[in-house]
């Protein structure tokens, strides 16, 4: 199967009812962050099953046409199925997908393209090459809304890994941002660290509290107890629970 099939299997399997949703759930209206997108209709369940059946036999050339095109679940059935061949192949291709990856960064330009990919190749590659770590906090002081994001999503391969550092530095330097879907992933990250130290996430908090944007703390407290998720929401940090 090459680029082309790819793209017609793609088309065929799109429908209006899923087109009509996603441009709903991408905020595709005028001056919305997805102004620039385009959809066709098809679900992430489908793109991944055609990723998978393709992405043993593709190389990264085949995959140019599919990563530069303007239908959006084209492009992310490309970056999908370099996650796949970079998880793949890591020991061999990880350095090749990375560089491929930064190269076409422009195409990541949607929360989910980044978020089902950033932590896979850019977070995977740059914790186990950590002389690249600047690379995520350049990202985090660009004007591109999809780079600051790859920055503090690309950290969840570090909080998977126990190391929390480098996501509370990128978050706190994020903190200032008027984006929503930078509060929503600084939130994210602060969960994902609860999930493991509760301790450091709190700690987090209650330093920055003055602020933090308010979806932020919503998402980051997900996992307390009722109780202690509304003290925290009040700024009340040492009421015992």
């Amino acid at each position: 199967m090459d680029a082309n099939e790819v793209i017609r299997q793609l088309k065929n399997i799109a429908n209006d009812k899923r087109k009509k949703t996603n441009e709903y759930f991408f905020k595709t209206g005028k001056d919305s962050y997805s102004s620039h997108d385009k959809f066709i209709g098809v679900s992430t369940p489908d793109i991944r099953k055609i990723a998978k059946q393709v992405y043993k036999d593709f190389n990264l050339n085949q995959v140019d046409k599919l990563i530069n095109d303007e239908i959006h679940e084209i492009r992310f059935c490309a970056l999908i199925i370099i996650v796949y061949k970079y998880q793949k192949n890591k020991k061999i291709d990880s350095k090749e997908i990375f560089d491929y990856y930064l190269t076409n960064i422009k195409s990541v330009n949607n929360w989910d393209l980044v978020d089902f990919t950033a932590p896979q190749i850019i977070g995977d590659y740059i914790y186990h090459n950590q002389n690249k770590l600047n690379l995520l906090f350049d990202f985090s002081k660009s004007n591109n809304l999809w780079e600051k994001r790859i920055a503090i999503l690309a950290t969840f391969a570090f909080i998977k890994n126990g190391e929390f550092k480098t996501t509370l530095a990128i978050a706190k330097q994020l903190l200032n941002d008027k984006h929503d879907l930078i509060h929503k992933a600084i939130g994210w990250m602060l969960r994902e660290i609860y999930k493991k130290n509760a301790e450091i996430t709190k700690s987090f908090l209650r330093e920055n509290y003055i602020k933090l944007p308010r979806t932020t703390l919503r998402y980051a407290i997900e996992k307390m107890d009722k109780q202690q998720r509304l003290n925290y929401l009040k700024g009340n940090f040492y009421v015992s629970n």
